[in-house]
């Protein structure tokens, strides 16, 4: 977490980015947002009336229903699974490699390597799956100031495995806990059936607290690949800058 702290900072001081992560999904509960570009850390943290937000969801209405989810989950002696959203702005264009070191490949091994995760995807996802090219590509444009930029974002900020300068997207399954009160078979170790019964405190629902984890994943990996961009470009920035 400490290491994910010092990456967001670099890359705001440098770049002048941003990382936030929210809970897109808590069981079949799915949260309506809009552009995810546009999510700050307050709307993630904190509710409506200014009151911290327990499950860490810029939809605040179905942030209710996720608590909702989670509480009967608890009732029943369960666990239940979600995905969270992680979005980086201000990237800028160039960062990764077409084959060897691609930004998504680094990013997806990052958002693997935390507990619990089971898929992670970026942009449209899966859901090209079920798209034609004509509505999956992305057309380029110039905005008003000049940058090429494209009128959508299918591609997650991502091109062959490069970032395009648009805000970067990407989604984490997270299974549900696997340590729950309800009684569970099993085998002992000499191979006979048994019932097992975890004790303690286990959460219901992992993922408010895998938000700043994956958080500071993807902050790590941005940063690892801006640094290594500067090195390899050999443009470090002036002791002013």
């Amino acid at each position: 977490m400490a290491a994910g702290v010092v990456a967001k900072k670099i890359l705001a001081s440098a770049l002048g980015a941003k990382v936030v992560g929210y809970v897109s999904q808590v069981g079949d509960v799915l949260a309506e947002v809009p552009d995810p570009a546009e999510v700050t850390e307050d709307m993630v943290e904190r509710g409506p009336d200014g009151a911290p937000n327990p499950v860490r969801c810029p939809d605040h209405a179905a942030a209710a229903r996720m608590v909702a989810a989670i509480e009967a989950a608890r009732r029943d002696k369960d666990s239940v699974g979600g995905v969270a959203t992680v979005v980086a702005t201000r990237i800028p264009a160039g960062l990764g490699e077409p084959v060897f070191g691609k930004l998504k490949a680094d990013l997806a091994a990052g958002l693997f390597s935390l507990p619990a995760v089971v898929g992670v995807e970026y942009g449209a996802g899966f859901g090209a799956a079920a798209m034609r090219g004509s509505a999956h590509n992305d057309p380029f444009t110039v905005d008003g100031d000049g940058a090429l930029r494209t009128t959508s974002n299918h591609h997650g900020g991502i091109l062959g495995g490069i970032s395009s300068g648009m805000p970067i997207v990407l989604r984490a399954a997270v299974k549900p806990t696997s340590s729950i009160p309800r009684p569970q078979a099993t085998v002992r170790a000499d191979g006979s059936p048994a019932e097992i019964e975890v004790r303690g405190r286990h959460d219901p629902c992992l993922l408010p607290r895998f938000v700043p984890m994956a958080e500071a994943m993807v902050a790590w990996v941005l940063a690892d690949h801006w640094l290594r961009h500067v090195a390899q470009t050999r443009s470090y920035p002036s002791p002013e800058s």
